[in-house]
């Protein structure tokens, strides 16, 4: 019986832990989230498990490199009217081996490689998309929360002075009229109130769906309308931006290719030299009492206006029979279309080169830009946070007022639903500067959430290097 009740223990603890541990909600910050969705996206695994083939096809294309070996087996039977009937079994074994190609198929491989490296850039692309999606739900999530709370205490202090309202209709202090506009004042908050809770409630299940999940997780960013951003200089920005921009980055790799394809087509009028060796054995009946070997080397020369094979070769039938053989072949004009390939690679070189032209004007640009925005969203923000202190004054007035009999309780609960509109400015102002703020963490590639440290850490380093780095004062 002891025995019983210790085993029972033991599962009623273990199970209790399991059921705890299934409970448990995570936390997610922005980092978090994005890599959440990341790893639950089909289309990304998709795009990882189809790179990982190429690459897979890319390693396995080293056999060309190497010789090639063919087994060939072959029965021929000849029936005579007039001689006898014979029946020859053969059995080869045949190697083939490239012994120069002017570099074809090394820079295949190379431009096969530059492809994979441009799939690479392709999936961090759609990586960042998805990212993207994750923290711009997160962020819309943090805002309606956010906005529940302030219409949820608006809406307890309109209905607060409706009740007060109630009691001054029944001392005869109001007219029935005031109260029917209190009234209406609370059904429109209300209602407000609720259709921001459905909204949010859609907002969660959307979150919900892209992580994967079937619960909301917890949420460990906030809104802190107080916050002031690091904000770096547009030329600290532009110098980030040159080694770590994706489109810079994309460019750059399109050119490798692009450069690669166009020394491919400029060694296609080189040679190539191949050497062939066969050893059979053959005979009527087993075992097989005929033996010969070939060796030979065969040149080609393809061009888009002519081609031409010159090969010889030499063998021996065992024990007495030796052969040699010259070939030659010549082909006109066998495709003279290819003949501009190496034009239309160079012609697509040159775009290249000039859309990295283009796209490092616009990056020196583009930072200015966007330093410009974090600065005037943070202005922005300085100013609704001004303004909700005065709202909150003029707030404290209105209720003096009252007291005082200057104004009427309808107009405190007017002024009440001006300062819950100042409050939501505040909050929207600081959204919108850590969307600004996403938007330069993309265009230097960082994580979410990593803009102040990557500077900072930065700014100290150039300061130990070079006495100190310049940032933007507002």
């Amino acid at each position: 019986m002891k025995t019983f009740c210790i085993v029972f223990c033991c599962f009623f603890s273990l199970h209790s832990a399991l059921a705890q541990q299934t409970n448990k909600k995570i936390t997610l910050d922005f980092e978090e989230a994005g890599r959440l969705a990341v790893a639950v996206s089909a289309e990304i695994k998709m795009f990882r498990a189809q790179r990982a083939l190429r690459e897979g096809a890319w390693a396995l294309s080293i056999r060309a490199f190497l010789p090639q070996f063919s087994f060939v087996v072959s029965e021929d039977e000849r029936l005579s009217l007039i001689n006898a009937d014979s029946f020859t079994k053969t059995y080869s074994i045949n190697l083939e081996q490239m012994l120069f190609d002017g570099g074809r198929t090394r820079t295949a491989r190379t431009v096969e490689r530059v492809e994979l490296i441009i799939l690479s850039d392709e999936l961090k692309r759609n990586e960042s998309a998805v990212i993207e999606a994750a923290l711009s739900f997160y962020r819309q999530i943090l805002l309606s929360r956010m906005i529940i709370v302030i219409r949820e205490s608006a809406l307890l202090s309109l209905k607060e002075q409706k009740r007060i309202l109630e009691e001054e209709l029944v001392l005869g202090m109001v007219i029935p009229l005031n109260l029917i506009q209190a009234d209406i004042t609370v059904k429109e908050a209300e209602l407000e109130l609720q259709s921001m809770r459905f909204q949010n409630e859609e907002l969660e299940k959307q979150f919900m769906e892209l992580l994967g999940l079937d619960y909301m997780p917890e949420l460990s960013e906030y809104v802190d309308i107080n916050r002031s951003p690091v904000i770096p200089d547009a030329e600290a920005v532009h110098r980030s931006a040159l080694s770590r921009n994706p489109d810079l980055q994309r460019i750059v790799h399109s050119i490798m290719q692009k450069e690669t394809e166009v020394k491919f087509a400029s060694r296609s009028w080189i040679p190539t030299v191949k050497a062939m060796g066969t050893y059979s054995v053959s005979g009527q009946h087993y075992p097989l009492n005929r033996q010969s070997w070939t060796a030979g080397i065969t040149l080609n020369f393809v061009s888009p206006w002519f081609s031409s094979s010159t090969g010889g070769s030499a063998g021996w039938e065992v024990p007495y029979d030796k052969t040699a053989r010259l070939q030659g072949s010549f082909t006109p004009l066998p495709d003279p279309a290819s003949g501009l390939s190496a034009k239309q690679a160079g012609l697509s070189l040159a775009l290249e080169r000039e859309k990295y032209q283009n796209v490092l004007e616009k990056l020196a640009r583009q930072a200015a830009l966007e330093v410009s925005n974090l600065q005037l969203n943070n202005l922005r923000r300085k100013l609704a946070v001004e303004s909700l202190k005065l709202g909150a004054e003029k707030y404290r007035l209105s209720e003096v007022l009252l007291s005082l009999g200057r104004i009427t309780r309808i107009e405190l609960m007017e002024a009440r639903l001006e300062y819950e509109k100042k409050e939501i400015l505040a909050i929207e102002a600081a959204i919108v500067l850590l969307e600004t703020e996403r938007s330069l963490e993309r265009l230097i590639d960082l994580p979410p959430g990593r803009l102040g440290s990557f500077f900072s850490h930065n700014r100290q380093t150039q300061k130990n290097n070079n006495g100190g780095v310049k940032y933007a004062e507002l």
